[in-house]
């Protein structure tokens, strides 16, 4: 099945609704939205609308990634970031992603990588948790 939407709102949500019935939420990675905004999006949207999102970078971008000027909060040792490594960090990530999803009843969450993720063994070991 063919669905087309965008990344993100490039237009008011209420027309946007109007024209589309898909769209991936960008804003989840680089800092999840508050419980209230996603509430807010989910009840405006129509029927049948279906939000996808990215994964906080957190779980699969290094700090050392340039995406984090666009991150507001920062907890944790950020050395442990990115990489779907198995740390503390990014179960917190994933947990929060996981609960955005649930909010806006998405089911499809999407885990950009940056170019120097590479399938080494550590990294398909990390991915298999």
């Amino acid at each position: 099945m063919l669905k087309i939407g965008t990344c993100g709102f490039p237009v008011a949500r209420n027309r946007y609704y109007r024209d589309f019935s898909v769209v991936e939420v960008q804003k989840t990675f680089y800092e999840p939205p508050s419980q209230e905004t996603l509430k807010k999006w989910r009840d405006e949207a129509p029927e049948g609308f279906e939000f996808t999102l990215k994964a906080w970078q957190i779980i699969t971008h290094p700090f050392t990634s340039p995406t984090y000027r666009r991150t507001k909060s920062i907890y944790g040792n950020t050395d442990n970031y990115g990489f779907f490594r198995d740390t503390q960090e990014v179960y917190q990530a994933w947990e929060r992603t996981r609960l955005v999803a649930e909010v806006l009843k998405a089911e499809i969450i999407l885990f950009q990588t940056p170019s120097s993720f590479k399938p080494t063994d550590e990294n398909i070991k990390n991915m298999e948790g």
